[in-house]
């Protein structure tokens, strides 16, 4: 017999004393501001910034060029697995978040 339970929300919480992006949808944490890269991205939803590492967020299934970044809401963002080009294997391993999808918290005044 298999007992179904309900997935768990977000449990990861990024330290207070650092400036950090959140969640618009759910308040989760996303990045710490000391782990973003670049602001100069764009996503489907307008303007995107590109992380070293985020948390609170799962990737879906792999596709071209892509993996979809998801949450609690449809995904908004993606990680690069591989970049073809070598100008931009930068990118690699990297993550994507549509601003459309994060506010400010702790600090930012």
């Amino acid at each position: 017999m298999v007992k179904m339970t309900k997935s768990k929300t977000f449990q990861a919480y990024l330290p207070s004393c650092h400036r950090t992006y959140s969640c618009i949808h759910c308040r989760a944490h996303l990045a710490n501001h000391d782990e973003l890269i670049s602001k100069s991205f764009q996503g489907s939803q307008g303007r995107a910034y590109l992380f070293n590492s985020v948390a609170n967020v799962g990737c879906g299934p792999a596709e071209e060029r892509t993996s979809t970044v998801k949450t609690a809401k449809p995904p908004w963002g993606w990680k690069y697995e591989h970049a073809f080009e070598s100008s931009q294997k930068y990118k690699e391993g990297k993550f994507i978040i549509e601003l459309a999808h994060m506010i400010k918290d702790n600090g930012w005044e």
